[in-house]
């Protein structure tokens, strides 16, 4: 009997050699980071070659793998790995709060994604971008694909890449900046998140350019 994960699991990796049309390597692209108040923006690209990925041997080690916002922390911290020991090439761009205030969050993020695709060496002719908008000025072809980190295993890949390196990085800043609690909401709006800002004002990493309701605080 086939769980639901390993057949979900299968899709996706379906949906990448159906997309491939026999190339057998394939690029993933996916950011995080997009609807935080603090922190960058990181996306990754991930390289499957077909012609080598034992798909019998990594498949049980990737019977988890999905969309990285539906993972609990420690599930994308043990596919972490597993997916860089598959990966033919892997790539991370981010962008700080800075350059979000500066450039705008949406030509800011979709930047990231082109970025991460760009520097990959080389980058294969069929590239999967999450998303349902191309990337403007993007040196290289590629395919957006909505709800893409659901359906392509090289995106969803790309996805938990993203996200943990976006999630340890957050978790070192809350070290400089305790107040904040950043290692629990790493940089989202919630609560306690912006009864820190209400309490302590901004810090150095949150994006100016946003606008977040703040709670009333009692004294």
């Amino acid at each position: 009997m086939v769980s639901s994960a390993t057949a979900n699991t299968s899709a996706l990796f379906k949906f990448d050699l159906e997309a491939c049309g026999g190339r057998l390597e394939i690029a993933g692209c996916d950011e995080v980071g997009r609807g935080c108040l603090a922190g960058p923006i990181v996306a990754a690209a991930v390289v499957f070659d077909y012609s080598t990925f034992d798909l019998e041997k990594a498949g049980p080690l990737f019977r988890r793998l999905g969309d990285s916002k539906k993972l609990s922390p420690a599930a994308r911290e043990k596919l972490y790995p597993v997916i860089i020991r598959h990966a033919a090439r892997i790539s991370i761009t981010s962008y700080t709060s800075r350059t979000i205030d500066e450039k705008g969050l949406h030509k800011t993020n979709l930047r990231a994604l082109a970025r991460s695709l760009e520097t990959l060496e080389p980058c294969p002719d069929t590239a999967l971008v999450d998303g349902h908008l191309p990337l403007p000025g993007c040196s290289h072809a590629h395919t957006p694909v909505k709800k893409g980190d659901s359906k392509s295993a090289c995106i969803a890949a790309a996805s938990i890449i993203a996200k943990v390196t976006r999630d340890r990085l957050m978790h070192t800043i809350h070290q400089r900046y305790p107040q904040y609690g950043f290692d629990q909401h790493v940089g989202y709006s919630t609560l306690a998140h912006r009864e820190a800002i209400a309490r302590h004002g901004f810090c150095s990493i949150h994006r100016r350019s946003f606008r977040c309701e703040l709670p009333v605080l009692e004294d």
